[in-house]
């Protein structure tokens, strides 16, 4: 069985020849003759180098490069802690069960407890609670920032609130400090949804560190990626044990793969009603899962994360050119703005139509598809909209009527890093023939 301090390093001279095997991973997208998606993956050969590497290792699970990959993210972000998960849904799946646990006393989330989030969202931000048999309250958010409408988040509150847990919409932060207010003067635990937001900051601090929570997704539409792959941030002390012990399997030892008896204890523990002894590896705190990833996937997203400052700037920049290209399209667009005191780390470019124009959402998507260029809407739109989601138990703080708006006449369009100016132009070109009526 192979060791693992036996690792094995590519030379120089095996990297070259690999790299000349592998090519350049990506294409040049032409505009007007290749359709420009609203997300893509900018891989390098070096990113597929190291997962060479890493499968090279023979160790396949979790191993040097997750380990590594946790340690710099978790300093890249301000966190305490960070758990690398094998997706951003499990991510908030792991997040959400962490407050389930019966260690955290009065604090424990118990089904019946309330939990508030937004309607306009992802469906996983919300499912684990809902799994659960927690109740979602939900409340509005308001425009052009796309997030949460914090002048609802006191009416939202009731005696079993227990929690809020939502994202930072298309990386744009949510007001957090009217988030983290609430949270305080009411006892409430926070989960971040960063998700589409690695990067953003609020009042010079990164996203992910203002709650006891948050989530990250690396899919390979997101700011890094690994492929499938995700983390949980953890900014509580108490909770890294926890977390972890729900990611794998719900155990209560914490031994890293291929060690035993971290604890020194391994055979003297009891706990239950097993006999005195039982070896801690196979003793288990909490129902738990097995949401691992490989460390393949790690290998390649730390490789990326050595570039996520060049991604974050690029989507800044991309974002700010199409407002200003855009910006006389005001009287027919409600072109999407930061919150206050924040620095987004932007996912998409938002847009909703005004209710004083003459087209519609669908004329308009249809318009831009035609002519190969990619929109999406704002995930589910209104989740309680959704045939799963109707007869779900929950709460609903007023009408939500912009979340319906946003879902009936918004979507959004990409300025991931592998466009350019001229990819962004034609964009801005077709928007405005179509509003010029031509």
């Amino acid at each position: 069985m192979l060791n693992m301090t036996n690792f094995v390093h590519l030379t120089d001279t095996l990297r070259a020849q690999l790299a000349e095997t592998i090519g350049k991973p990506t294409r040049e997208i032409v505009p007007g003759t290749d359709y420009i998606p609203v997300t893509g993956k900018q891989v390098t050969t070096e990113d597929l180098l190291f997962g060479v590497e890493s499968v090279l290792d023979g160790w396949l699970t979790a191993g040097r490069f997750a380990t590594q990959m946790e340690r710099d993210l978790a300093r890249y972000v301000g966190a305490k802690n960070a758990l690398l998960v094998n997706s951003g849904s499990s991510a908030n799946l792991v997040a959400f069960y962490t407050l389930t646990s019966p260690a955290l006393g009065e604090r424990q989330l118990l089904p019946g407890d309330e939990v508030i989030t937004v309607a306009a969202g992802f469906p996983t931000t919300v499912n684990p609670l809902i799994q659960y048999g927690a109740i979602p309250v939900f409340v509005d958010i308001s425009l052009p920032t796309y997030n949460v409408d914090v002048t609802q988040l006191e009416e939202a509150i009731s005696p079993r609130t227990k929690a809020i847990m939502m994202a930072h919409t298309l990386g744009n932060p949510f007001n957090l400090d009217a988030v983290t207010r609430v949270a305080k003067a009411h006892g409430l635990w926070l989960i971040e949804d960063d998700c589409d937001a690695l990067g953003a900051q609020y009042r010079d601090q990164k996203t992910g560190t203002f709650g006891d929570l948050s989530t990250l997704s690396f899919y390979p539409a997101h700011h890094i990626t690994m492929g499938e792959g995700g983390a949980v941030l953890i900014n509580t002390v108490r909770l890294r044990k926890i977390a972890e012990s729900f990611r794998d399997w719900g155990r209560d030892c914490f031994c890293p793969p291929g060690k035993d008896n971290s604890c020194g204890q391994r055979f003297d523990w009891k706990l239950g009603e097993l006999p005195h002894g039982y070896d801690h590896k196979y003793i288990y705190s909490h129902i738990g899962f097995n949401l691992k990833v490989t460390d393949t996937q790690a290998a390649i997203g730390w490789s990326q994360l050595q570039r996520i400052d060049e991604f974050v700037g690029m989507r800044r920049k991309n974002h700010a050119y199409l407002s200003a290209a855009l910006a006389d399209l005001s009287p027919h667009l409600i072109l999407p703005e930061p919150t206050s005191n924040s620095l987004p780390s932007w996912f998409g470019f938002m847009i909703t139509l005004r209710d004083s124009t003459r087209w519609n959402r669908h004329q308009l998507v249809q318009y831009l598809e035609t002519h190969k260029i990619g929109t999406r809407l704002l995930f589910a739109g209104n989740l309680l909209r959704q045939p799963a989601y109707r007869s779900i138990p929950r709460r609903v703080v007023g009408d939500l009527a912009v979340t319906d708006k946003v879902m009936n006449d918004g979507f959004w369009i990409g300025i991931w890093p592998g466009l350019t100016e001229s990819h962004l132009d034609y964009i801005s070109d077709k928007l405005h023939l179509f509003f010029e009526g031509k």
